[in-house]
């Protein structure tokens, strides 16, 4: 990979791992949000919702980090 391309990819990996920290920054708010409610409403369908929505932001991460590993080994 040429000087370009690869500065380029770091540029991509620097806004991926913001993005990342952004979506870690919603999940944390979700989770504190449904830990707060009442507890008849954390094991309601309400509750069921937001959890499902930590889930799904945690699964993002994680698919934002496996991204990132392909990207570094591709600089390689």
């Amino acid at each position: 990979m040429n000087k370009k391309r690869r500065t380029a990819l770091n540029e991509l990996l620097t806004k991926l791992e913001e993005i990342k920290n952004q979506v870690e920054e919603l999940m944390d708010e979700e989770q504190t949000a449904l830990e707060n409610l009442p507890e008849a409403f954390q094991e309601g369908e309400k509750g069921d919702t937001m959890q499902e929505a930590i889930d799904n932001l945690s699964n993002a991460m994680d698919a934002i980090d496996e991204a990132t590993e392909y990207m570094n080994e591709a600089t390689n």
